[in-house]
C-alpha cells in the first residue's frame, strides 16, 4: 500500500427531510447570495425546488438560478454560471440534481475567480486557486460527486470530455435524501448503478495491492448487486434506494483508492463515446466493462479476477482463470438483468470513430494503470462492444 492523504471535509445530512438543515446551514455560513443550478427541470416536478426556495425564503438571501445543466454538461454552461456568480455577487452555490448538475457546479465554482476560459482547467493550462463553497442537493445515486472534488464537463465544440479535480472544490456539506430518487425513470435509476459499480472496479482492479480497501470495494459491489433488483421492482422502495445512494457515495469518496493508483481506462474510453454521441455515462460503462475486463484478463491478473468473482458472485471454481471468466460474465449478466444494454450496436454506434476517439482517449493521459491500454487496444475493446 502506498502513503496517502485523506481530506473528507464534506459534511454529510443522510436521509428523509434533510433538506431542513439547508436554511440554517447557510445561516452558519453566513451566506448572502446563492446560485442555484439544476437540470431540465425535475426538481420542479418532484416538489424539490419548491423546498429548496422554502428554505431560501426563510433566510435573508438573494437567489440567481441557473437552470437546464445538461446531463453531459458543457463548459459553455460554466461559462454562464461565473458569469451570474460575478454579476451577482454570489457567495454560496447550491447545485440541485444528479452528478452532471453538481459536476458543472464545482467547474463554476472555480470559473468565479479566473478570467480565461474555463475549459483551461481541463487541459491543465491552469489549476483551482480559489473556488466558491458548493451545498449538493442529490437527486440520483451514481457519481459520487456529492463528497469528491472532481468533475467530468463536455467541451462542444472540440467534443471533448474530460476531468478535472481539486480538494478546493469538495462540497462544503451535501444532503442525500433517497425520497428524491423514487421518481427516477427506470433507465435513469440502472445507469447509474453501472455508473457506481464503474467507480469501484476502477478502483478494486488497480495496484498496489490494499486488502482493507478491496474488502470495501466487494461490501459496495455486493450491496449494489443485492438492492439494484429492488429498486427497479420498487421504485419507491427506501431502505433499497438508500442503500444504493450511500454505495454511490462511498464508491467515489475517496476512501476505495486510499494507497492505491486507480486504473479508470473505461471510465477515459468512455469519455470518448459520450463526448461525440452524447450517450448516458452509465449506459457506455455498462456496455464497455465487461469487454475491458475481458481485453486485460491474463494469467498475471486472473488471480484478482477470480478474487472479485468467489468474495462478490460466491463463484466456487478454483482454477482461477476459469472463476475469473465467470466473473465477468457474471457482471455482464447482472447489468442486462437490469435492463441496460450489452452493445454499442444497440444505442446506434458504429465502428466509424473508433480510431478516432482511441487517439483522443491518449492525447492528454496515459490510459490505464492495472494494464497499460494502446490505441490498438482501445480500439479492440470498442470492437468487442459492438
Amino acid at each position: 500500500m502506498k502513503n496517502f492523504l485523506l481530506n473528507m471535509p464534506t459534511e454529510i445530512f443522510f436521509g428523509k427531510n434533510q433538506i431542513e438543515v439547508l436554511g440554517k446551514r447557510l445561516e452558519k455560513e453566513n451566506v448572502k447570495s446563492v446560485l442555484l443550478a439544476y437540470g431540465k427541470g425535475s426538481i420542479k416536478k418532484s416538489g424539490l425546488y419548491d423546498k429548496i426556495i422554502s428554505q431560501l425564503s426563510g433566510i435573508s438571501v438573494k437567489i440567481t438560478e441557473l437552470p437546464g445543466i445538461d446531463p453531459n454538461p458543457r463548459i459553455s454552461s460554466v461559462a454562464k454560471g461565473a458569469e451570474l456568480c460575478r454579476e451577482n455577487k454570489v457567495d454560496f452555490i447550491i447545485a440541485a440534481g444528479a452528478g452532471s448538475v453538481i459536476d458543472c457546479c464545482k467547474a463554476i465554482a472555480a470559473a468565479r475567480y479566473y478570467s480565461g476560459d474555463p475549459w483551461d482547467f481541463f487541459i491543465r493550462r491552469t489549476s483551482v486557486k480559489k473556488a466558491l463553497p458548493i451545498c449538493a442537493i442529490l437527486t440520483l445515486a451514481a457519481t459520487g460527486s456529492e463528497m469528491n472534488g472532481g468533475c467530468v464537463l463536455t467541451n462542444e465544440e472540440t467534443q471533448e470530455k474530460l476531468a478535472m479535480g481539486s480538494i478546493r472544490l469538495k462540497p462544503k456539506f451535501s444532503i442525500l435524501d433517497p425520497t428524491y430518487t423514487f421518481t427516477l425513470p427506470k433507465n435513469q435509476t440502472v445507469a447509474g448503478i453501472a455508473d457506481i459499480m464503474s467507480h469501484v472496479f476502477e478502483q478494486y482492479f488497480s495496484y498496489p495491492d490494499a486488502a482493507l480497501q478491496d474488502y470495501m470495494s466487494e461490501a459496495v459491489l455486493k450491496t449494489v448487486i443485492e438492492n439494484a433488483p429492488v429498486v427497479v421492482a420498487e421504485p419507491e422502495n427506501y431502505e433499497a434506494r438508500a442503500n444504493i445512494m450511500w454505495a454511490g457515495t462511498v464508491a467515489l469518496n475517496g476512501l476505495l483508492e486510499l494507497g492505491k493508483d486507480g486504473d479508470w481506462a473505461t471510465h477515459m474510453i468512455e469519455h470518448e463515446l459520450s463526448a461525440k454521441y452524447d450517450i448516458t455515462h452509465g449506459v457506455g460503462l455498462a456496455i464497455l466493462t465487461p469487454n475491458w475486463m475481458k481485453h486485460v484478463l491474463d494469467g498475471k491478473n486472473c488471480c484478482k479476477f477470480a478474487k472479485y468473482g468467489r468474495n462478490v458472485w460466491n463463484i466456487t471454481e478454483k482454477d482461477d482463470m476459469k472463476a475469473a471468466l465467470q466473473a465477468i460474465e457474471k457482471t455482464r449478466e447482472f447489468f442486462n438483468s437490469i435492463g441496460l444494454p450489452q452493445t454499442l450496436s444497440e444505442i446506434g454506434i458504429d465502428a466509424s470513430k473508433f480510431d478516432e476517439m482511441a487517439e483522443s482517449a491518449l492525447k492528454n493521459t496515459i490510459v490505464g494503470t492495472f494494464k497499460k491500454l494502446n490505441k490498438d487496444d482501445i480500439v479492440e475493446i470498442y470492437r468487442m462492444s459492438l
